[in-house]
């Protein structure tokens, strides 16, 4: 996506409310929209960049939303679009219809334009794609045949790229007078005869060095270059790891056929956390802005899977029924134990799950990073053991309860911790996703453990 626009900071900027708008210019749109003063909202709407306006877009309701559109169209700005939600974007592009989303579609930068219909029903897609030129459309198709969150997807096809016998003289020459140069650019690639790519050149060099001297000469041969079958997720990691700015993307047979700049990787950064913590609570990013009935029906499935898992930590207690109806005090503590648990299995999750997207929990570190958590979460078990095994055996005035809510809560925060770093690091290696289903898993073994040591212990112990 393209960068955010700048604009004067007493009219859009603020710390609350919609990001980049003040409440306050929010409300009077929406008042003019209300009361039908159209030239207000045009008059409101028209200092704003195509974020801004985007940002605006995004909270109104669909029938605001519909006017607000109406009224930009004369003049619409393509990289809205590229900033709008997946949700409303798919609502705008209906009102606007196939040709003109196209029209608006040709005058984005190639990742832009990606990004926009890769996201689109596939019915809608085709329609779009039949009305952009061949050339262009060409493109588009190559790039969306490469997988999704994929390095193909994210890279922009505008870029320089020169032969390797070629001096500063006729670089400086070329930016100078070919006029279907990208807009924005911070490196110029070499290539070979077969148009691999064999160098870099930062554009800051090219503009300090001599006329004469050769690409060879100032060019950079250790670039990281970048497969376009490879995963987002892990260009992302490439980028922060070496700090780079661009990089060049090439196909399977080693050709430049793009390239990726530090804004599309912000966004992927972006993206992915947001996508893991989603993946973490069992929602979609769809969820904010899309149907109730959407909505309700993709948190079913997910709420469905952890009332399952509640009837497993169920039946545990049911097994401890005659327990329990003797002691009623095993019923008020019991849910401290699983408690904190579940809070401390969640901490190490979080750890874990973070550690493993930034590549700093692998086989090599793994049993030290369980061994860490034993023992952080034993240490802890031990101290809030004594404050619960303290509190209980004070309030029912039987040493034998503390002691026995003290012991759980070392088994359980003992077994909290190697869950939650076991876990995600198990269903790694399974090929699953550890943000998608690790909380669940955790949860329920925290659970469980929590119910299975305090209750067996005052079986054990009470009975």
């Amino acid at each position: 996506m393209t960068e955010r626009e700048t604009h004067n900071p007493d009219d859009t900027l603020d710390t609350e409310g919609i990001p980049w708008l003040k409440p306050e210019l929010v409300t009077r749109v929406v008042e003019a929209l209300e009361s039908g003063d159209h030239s207000l909202v045009r008059s409101l709407v028209s200092p704003l960049g195509s974020a801004d306006i985007a940002d605006l877009l995004e909270p109104l309701r669909a029938d605001q939303r519909e006017v607000l559109v109406e009224l930009l169209r004369p003049d619409f700005d393509p990289e809205i679009l590229a900033e709008l939600d997946e949700t409303v974007r798919e609502q705008v592009v209906e009102q606007m219809g196939a040709e003109e989303v196209a029209a608006a579609i040709t005058e984005l930068d190639s990742d832009d334009a990606v990004e926009i219909i890769e996201d689109l029903e596939e019915k809608v897609q085709q329609e779009v794609l039949e009305e952009i030129p061949e050339e262009d459309r060409a493109i588009l198709e190559d790039s969306l045949s490469y997988p999704e969150e994929s390095a193909g997807r994210i890279m922009q096809r505008e870029l320089v790229a020169v032969p390797t016998h070629w001096t500063v003289g006729e670089i400086i020459d070329l930016l100078r007078s070919d006029e279907d140069l990208p807009d924005d650019f911070y490196d110029l690639f070499i290539v070979d005869s077969r148009h691999h790519p064999v160098g870099s050149v930062p554009l800051s060099r090219v503009l300090r060095s001599k006329r004469e001297e050769t690409v060879e000469e100032i060019m950079d041969p250790s670039q990281k270059a970048v497969s376009a079958l490879m995963d987002q997720e892990e260009v992302a990691f490439l980028f922060r790891r070496h700090d780079l700015i661009s990089a060049p993307v090439v196909n399977t047979d080693n050709r430049l056929v793009g390239v990726i700049t530090i804004d599309d990787v912000v966004d992927v950064i972006d993206e992915e956390a947001g996508e893991d913590i989603l993946r973490l609570g069992g929602v979609a990013e769809e969820d904010f802005y899309g149907a109730v009935v959407n909505t309700t029906r993709r948190r079913f499935t997910w709420l469905l899977v952890n009332l399952l898992t509640a009837f497993l930590a169920s039946l545990v207690i049911f097994q401890f029924e005659d327990t329990i109806a003797r002691f009623v005090a095993l019923a008020v503590l019991m849910p401290i134990v699983a408690s904190m648990g579940g809070n401390a299995g969640t901490q190490t999750l979080t750890v874990a799950v973070r550690a493993l997207a930034m590549k700093e929990l692998t086989r090599t570190n793994a049993l030290r990073a369980v061994g860490k958590e034993l023992l952080v979460n034993g240490a802890n078990g031990v101290f809030f053991a004594v404050i619960t095994g303290l509190a209980a055996a004070w309030w029912f005035d039987d040493p034998r309860m503390g002691a026995i809510i003290a012991a759980a809560m070392i088994i359980n925060l003992v077994i909290a911790g190697f869950a939650g770093t076991a876990i995600p690091l198990g269903l790694t290696r399974l090929g699953v996703d550890p943000a998608i289903a690790s909380g669940t898993f955790v949860t329920t073994v925290t659970d469980v453990v929590g119910f299975l040591a305090f209750l067996g212990l005052a079986a054990l112990f009470l009975v």
